[in-house]
């Protein structure tokens, strides 16, 4: 059975509560449980920094843990990690024992290579989308991949990679596939144009509303010369008859 990472434990007391988990977090520890393997659930406690620094590693979720409680070493697969909401900070972790004869489904990595180099992207001016980032698999411990690779170099432009396309390690199944599901995982499609044209189509109905402001301003002008033209007349003719009655 591989593993790639060592962790210590220690045992918890059976002390349940909101009260407990904040003491320990107080202290640099973290509260985990480790459950499955025919076995009874264990709460167990482990240091805090040190998954910190482990939990930045991508293998850390994908590939066999090995645990050592209480100085008995234990093989376990992480199965969920609650982290604060705020802080950089693990609240709880959930870990599954690890059976060398029994299937264990976990979730891995898929990594994409030769997306420069395919004439979807290369000639035809493509863009890859990446439709799923990892998958769920079913297998035994010694079988279980790091990660899963998929190969983009000869795919063209509208081509799409689904998950009956991947190359399996022996012994390892897609759940998704056993039920039924050939999901899409990667496609090579035209860039958007309308997200190009749109900004151009603005700029466009926007220039005549523009230049339609000086006209309606010129139009205007002469329209109030006219008008103060009209209202000088009176006052002309009321300067007139004023002067002729001094007379």
């Amino acid at each position: 059975m591989k593993t790639s990472f060592d962790l210590v434990a220690d045992s918890r007391d059976a002390v349940q509560g909101k009260g407990a988990s904040r003491r320990l977090r107080r202290a640099g520890k973290v509260p985990a449980i480790l459950y499955g393997g025919h076995q009874e659930p264990k709460q167990i406690i482990l240091d805090h920094q040190n998954l910190l620094t482990l939990l930045v590693n991508e293998k850390f979720f994908s590939t066999i843990l090995q645990l050592k409680i209480d100085g008995q070493p234990q093989a376990a697969i992480l199965k969920d990690v609650q982290r604060h909401p705020a802080k950089n900070q693990i609240l709880h972790m959930d870990l599954q024992r690890v059976l060398e004869n029994e299937k264990i489904r976990m979730t891995i990595p898929l990594h994409f290579k030769g997306a420069a180099a395919s004439p979807g992207v290369k000639t035809q001016g493509g863009v890859v989308s990446h439709l799923l980032n990892d998958i769920e698999v079913l297998c035994l411990p010694k079988d279980l991949p790091e990660f899963l690779e998929i190969d983009l170099s000869t795919m063209e432009m509208n081509d799409i990679r689904r998950l009956s396309d991947l190359q399996l390690p022996a012994g390892v199944e897609l759940v998704s596939l056993s039920h039924g599901r050939d999901e899409a995982i990667v496609s090579i499609h035209h860039p958007r144009a309308e997200e190009v044209e749109a900004p151009v189509a603005a700029a466009a109905a926007a220039a005549p509303a523009a230049g339609a402001a000086p006209a309606a301003g010129a139009a205007a002008a002469p329209a109030a010369g006219g008008d103060a033209k009209k209202a000088a007349a009176p006052a002309a003719a009321a300067g007139a008859k004023k002067e002729g009655g001094k007379k």
